[in-house]
């Protein structure tokens, strides 16, 4: 029984391998550019990013908006601003529209600007086709292959399924029948000193027990955002019977509102004197009539250590508020706040982002060191020579 159970479970770590290797490949190489794409970005465009001199006081979040808006192409408003509690720093601005049904990244994206803005003068340091950005680019390959959230997601999304399967069957693999000292240290070191074949082996081998169990926790948070029900049923599951939260709504005026400016400052006031202990604030502008002003507080690196806030964004008002610290939201929506962390490395901090760059470096190696052993087995299977019939010689 465990013969066959390791048969079936070899068959499927090759043919699946065989079948999603390059999409694998994209992925996980990808992944390893966008690890640290933050850090790197700074270091690329310091000008967007960083303001000449740091001033006294900043301008209110209405004058910085309409400084944004006027940069923009006509017509077009900002919908999202982040505001960084590092005083160096520029406010990053941000429109964009996207067209679900698009077959290519291109038609994807209808638009797309970020406007970096000096908060002290109101300088608009650059306005950026984000569209073009190399970084937006590698994002789009590594969700959609760049072939549009229909087709690309779909794709991508069941390659990942696939690949949590190729991981659990090279556990299997990688287990051995019978276990000895000599198999011991064939499964946790590569031996050098041996030919190219077999370090081969021990590189896809050996790595890949070292790197799978990031790469599970990868594959997991990338399957909650490519199916909605398994979502949905991990939430629920794990809720229990801990109650949903409704979503916040606005209270439509009877009258005109031509208040945006004084709620859109009272909203940055808000934020700002709680950004002195934090990372950044972001705000998320209304999409709707009963939609509301939506903003985060994020205290470091991890995202889903946060503060959440909901504002009216007629009245002013805080709607509804989260902490992360809150624990009566129930373990399914507490680990759902935390899938972005999960995936990214960010959950432990740099450490585990550094193991999880290797992960996916091993990652991109995996389909390629497995292709040159199923190659080298192929060339190893002896031909059947067909027996040749003697007949007998008649003296």
């Amino acid at each position: 029984m465990k013969l066959k159970f390791r048969k079936i479970a070899y068959q499927l770590h090759l043919w699946l391998g065989l079948t999603s290797g390059l999409i694998v490949v994209i992925m996980a190489a990808t992944g390893c550019i966008l690890a640290f794409e933050e850090e790197l970005k700074h270091i690329v465009h310091p000008n967007r990013y960083f303001v000449e001199n740091i001033g006294r006081k900043k301008l209110s979040l209405s004058e910085l908006t309409e400084k944004a808006e006027k940069a923009l192409p006509e017509g077009l408003k900002v919908k999202r601003v982040v505001m960084p509690s590092d005083p160096s720093r520029t406010y990053v601005f941000r429109t964009l529209k996207m067209d679900d049904e698009a077959w290519t990244y291109w038609g994807t994206y209808l638009y797309y600007y970020r406007i970096y803005v000096d908060p002290y003068t109101g300088k608009v340091q650059e306005v950026e086709d984000a569209k073009k950005d190399f970084f937006e680019i590698v994002l789009d390959l590594h969700r959609r292959l760049l072939l549009g959230e229909k087709i690309g997601k779909t794709i991508t999304g069941y390659s990942t399924l696939v690949l949590a399967i190729i991981l659990f069957s090279g556990l299997v693999i990688w287990y051995p029948r019978k276990m000895s000292k000599s198999m011991l240290k064939g499964m946790f070191f590569i031996k050098i000193s041996a030919n190219w074949k077999r370090i081969n082996y021990d590189v896809h081998n050996v790595l890949g027990f070292y790197s799978v169990i990031p790469l599970l926790l990868i594959s997991y948070s990338a399957l909650i955002w490519s199916f909605e029900d398994v979502d949905k049923w991990v939430k629920n599951t794990l809720n229990g019977n801990t109650p949903t939260e409704k979503k916040a709504k606005s209270t439509i005026p009877s009258e005109e509102f031509s208040n945006r400016n004084n709620i859109l400052n009272l909203i940055g006031n808000t934020m700002n004197k709680e950004l002195k202990d934090k990372k950044s604030a972001l705000i998320n502008f209304p999409r709707s009539e009963e939609g509301t002003y939506y903003a985060e507080l994020t205290y470091d690196g991890r995202q889903y250590r946060n503060e959440q806030f909901n504002f009216d964004q007629y009245s002013g008002e805080i709607l509804k508020s989260q902490s992360y610290k809150n624990k009566n939201i129930g373990y399914g929506t507490a680990l759902r706040e935390r899938n972005y962390d999960l995936h990214t490395g960010s959950i432990l901090g740099i450490t585990s982002r550094i193991i999880y760059f290797l992960a996916a470096i091993i990652a991109t190696s995996l389909p390629i060191t497995g292709f040159i052993i199923y190659l080298n087995r192929k060339k190893k299977k002896p031909k059947h020579k067909k027996n040749k019939v003697i007949f007998p010689s008649h003296h």
